[in-house]
């Protein structure tokens, strides 16, 4: 019994010998203490190396697609916005798009001061329908990180301009210089809205309509290659490998001016905001009403434009919309 034991347990060892002969143990207490001054030439040797990695040739062609497709959804929603109306709330940021505005109560004043008001309707703008985002425009990617005394120093351009700028895009490209030198992006198209028959009007829609899911796809595929960064707190965006420096956040009231913000991964919406607005169904009152709020659909903004200029909607936003949904009660 005694032999079979001691067989056992040698058969034991060699088989732990032959697991763990791969494997090297080491220490903590026998190793000297890491020195990081040794270490930080080797890292900033290895930021300037990975610099040689961009830009990703391969996605070249993503940016290019990406700018025509901004250029195609801003004179699309320029040319619609002179045949739909589009109204904006003198108080807060809700829009909607149609015949006079709704009378559902959900303005919150300026500053949320009010509670439950009914909107004070004003003539909207195309800015009202594709949200303007700003960011830094950096030279080269990785670069200095931009501190709070060199914030004048730097431009602020459109983000999905710049991303596709650091994704390898031309900057003397004819569609990136208007879209940086005009405030809201481009010009106004050049043929007369009021001219434009129904028909027309349809493929107008329907081409802004597909500039817009290229849009939002494009950049999508593109963050998956390049980094961008949003504020916690706040809708400031920088596209980079890490946020700015600059004290502009300001969502703490007990800082005494403002404050830095607070960094996260950003996502198309960061980029690419969708104006969420009231849908109005054929099932709907003339005139949305408070009461029948639960029973009504939203919609991003460019998708209820071109949908009420004749462009079919894409069924991923159906649910969104409620078009099957129930009428709302008199």
């Amino acid at each position: 019994m005694g032999l079979r034991e001691h067989k056992l347990w040698q058969n034991s060892s060699l088989l732990l010998e032959e697991m763990f002969s791969g494997i090297r143990f080491y220490s903590t207490k026998s190793n000297p203490a890491v020195d990081l001054r040794k270490l930080r030439p080797m890292i900033l040797k290895r930021i300037e190396e990975r610099a040689k990695e961009y830009p990703v040739k391969g996605m070249l062609a993503v940016a290019r697609e990406v700018l025509h497709a901004r250029t195609t959804l801003y004179d699309g929603v320029s040319t619609l916005s002179q045949r739909i109306p589009i109204w904006a709330c003198k108080y807060c940021p809700e829009v909607y798009i149609g015949e006079g505005g709704h009378l559902i109560r959900t303005c919150h004043g300026y500053r949320h001061h009010a509670k439950n008001k009914v909107h004070s309707w004003v003539k909207g703008s195309m800015n009202d329908v594709i949200v303007p985002v700003q960011t830094f425009h950096l030279q080269k990617m990785f670069q200095n990180v931009v501190k709070h005394h060199e914030r004048f120093d730097y431009d602020r351009i459109p983000a999905v301009v710049e991303l596709c700028l650091q994704a390898g895009a031309d900057s003397n490209d004819q569609r990136v210089s208007s879209s940086v030198d005009t405030p809201d992006g481009f010009g106004i198209n050049t043929a007369d809205p009021v001219s434009l028959s129904d028909d027309d009007l349809r493929l107008v829609a329907t081409r802004t309509l597909r500039a817009w899911e290229t849009l939002r796809s494009g950049v999508h595929k593109l963050l998956l290659v390049y980094p961008a960064r949003v504020c916690k707190h706040c809708s400031e965006v920088h596209v980079g490998p890490s946020g700015h420096k600059a004290r502009m956040c300001g969502v703490f009231k007990y800082e005494s001016w403002r404050g830095t913000h607070f960094w996260e991964k950003a996502r198309v919406d960061d980029l690419v905001p969708p104006k969420i607005v009231w849908f109005r169904r054929r099932q709907d009152p003339p005139i949305l009403v408070d009461k029948g709020r639960e029973y009504y659909g939203r919609a991003p903004a460019v998708v209820d434009l071109c949908s009420k200029a004749g462009a079919l909607v894409p069924s991923k936003y159906f649910c969104m919309m409620k078009v099957d949904g129930l009428t709302a009660p008199d």
